[in-house]
C-alpha cells in the first residue's frame, strides 16, 4: 500500500472519531453548566472541553469571551478550526474521496452523506433549541461509520490503518477527558452534589455511565472511574482496550510488511503492557495527574512515530 492511501485511511478514522469525540463533549458540557448554578464552575465547563478536545490555544487566539455560544460555535461549526465537528467531517470526506476505491459503498456513503448533510447546516443549527438533535445525528453518524467499516471491510491493510487511526484518537481523547477533571477524581471518595455530577460528566464524555454500573453495581466513586477508564479491557473506549487493538493492529501491519517494524511497535507494545499490568492504587498514589500527563504525551510521541515509519512518502 502506497503511504499517501495509508495516511488518507489513518486521518479519515481519526477525524470521523474526533467529530463524535466533540459532540459527546459539548453533550456533557451543556447538561454540566444546566445544573450548575456559579458562574465560575459554568466557566470551567467550557474551559475543560476547550483543553480536552485541544482547541484551548486556538479559541484563546479568537479573542472571544468564554462564552457557551462562542465555545460551541468555535467546536460545532468554526472553519478556522481544524477540529470542529463540520471540519472534521470536511477532512474525513476529504481523506475518503482520495482513497475511494479502498472504501467500501457503505463506508463512502456514510461518509459522503454525512458531509452532505453538514454542509446544510445553518446558524440557526447550533441554536439552543436546534443543537441537541445536532449533536445527536454527529453521534449517531459516527457510529454509522464505525459499524460500516467494522462490518463491510476485507480484514486486509485499509482496514488496519482505519482502524489505527480510529484507536489513536479514542486513546487520546479518553485520556484527555480524564486528565482536564483530574481534580474531581482525586479528593475524597464521598461528595456533594456537584461532585457527583462532575463524576457522571466524565463517564458520559466516554459513553460509560451505563457501563460502570454494569460493571461495579455500585454507586459513583472516583478511584473506580478511573479505573473503568484506564484499566479495564471490557470498556471499548478505556485506554488500555484502545491500546490493546494498537498493539494487534500494528502487529498485523507489520506481519503483512515481512516482520518489519519500528519505535511504534515498541511504544504501543510498551504502553498496553505498562496499562494491562498496572494499578489503579498505585497510579492514584503516584498522581493520575502525572499518568494522564505521560499518557497523552506517549500517545502524541505514538502518532509522530506511525507518522514517520507509515504514512510519509
Amino acid at each position: 500500500m502506497l503511504s499517501r492511501t495509508a495516511d488518507s485511511l489513518y486521518w479519515l478514522g481519526r477525524y470521523m472519531e474526533r467529530a463524535g469525540n466533540i459532540a459527546r463533549g459539548l453533550q456533557v458540557a451543556l447538561r454540566l453548566t444546566s445544573v450548575t448554578s456559579a458562574v465560575a464552575r459554568r466557566d470551567n465547563a467550557w474551559r475543560g472541553l476547550l483543553t480536552a478536545s485541544g482547541c484551548a490555544p486556538g479559541f484563546a487566539a479568537t479573542g472571544e469571551p468564554l462564552t457557551r455560544e462562542a465555545v460551541v460555535r468555535y467546536l460545532a461549526a468554526e472553519p478556522a478550526n481544524p477540529s470542529s465537528i463540520l471540519s472534521c467531517i470536511e477532512a474525513a470526506r476529504r481523506n475518503a474521496r482520495t482513497v475511494r476505491t479502498a472504501l467500501t459503498t457503505d463506508m463512502w456513503e456514510a461518509v459522503n452523506e454525512t458531509w452532505s448533510e453538514g454542509r446544510r447546516s445553518t446558524d440557526d443549527t447550533f441554536a439552543p433549541d436546534n443543537l441537541p438533535a445536532f449533536l445527536d445525528w454527529v453521534k449517531s453518524r459516527t457510529i454509522l461509520f464505525n459499524g460500516a467499516y467494522a462490518d463491510t471491510m476485507l480484514r486486509d491493510e485499509a482496514w488496519s490503518f482505519v482502524r489505527l487511526g480510529t484507536m489513536c484518537e479514542r486513546a487520546d481523547n479518553t485520556a484527555r477527558v480524564l486528565d482536564v477533571h483530574h481534580h474531581a477524581l482525586m479528593g475524597a471518595e464521598e461528595g456533594g452534589t456537584i461532585a457527583f455530577v462532575q463524576w457522571q460528566a466524565i463517564l458520559r464524555s466516554v459513553s460509560a455511565l451505563r457501563a460502570y454500573h454494569w460493571v461495579f453495581h455500585a454507586r459513583l466513586e472516583p478511584k473506580r472511574i478511573a479505573e473503568l477508564l484506564i484499566l479495564r479491557p471490557e470498556l471499548p473506549r478505556s485506554v488500555v482496550a484502545c491500546y490493546a487493538r494498537i498493539e494487534e493492529t500494528l502487529e498485523g501491519i507489520a506481519t503483512a510488511h515481512g516482520g518489519r517494524r519500528g519505535e511504534c511497535h515498541r511504544l504501543a507494545g510498551e504502553m498496553h503492557a505498562r496499562l494491562r499490568f498496572g494499578r489503579i492504587d498505585d497510579i492514584m498514589e503516584g498522581g493520575l495527574h502525572n499518568f494522564l500527563t505521560a499518557t497523552i504525551d506517549r500517545n502524541l510521541e505514538l502518532g509522530r512515530q506511525i507518522q514517520d515509519f507509515y504514512l510519509q512518502a
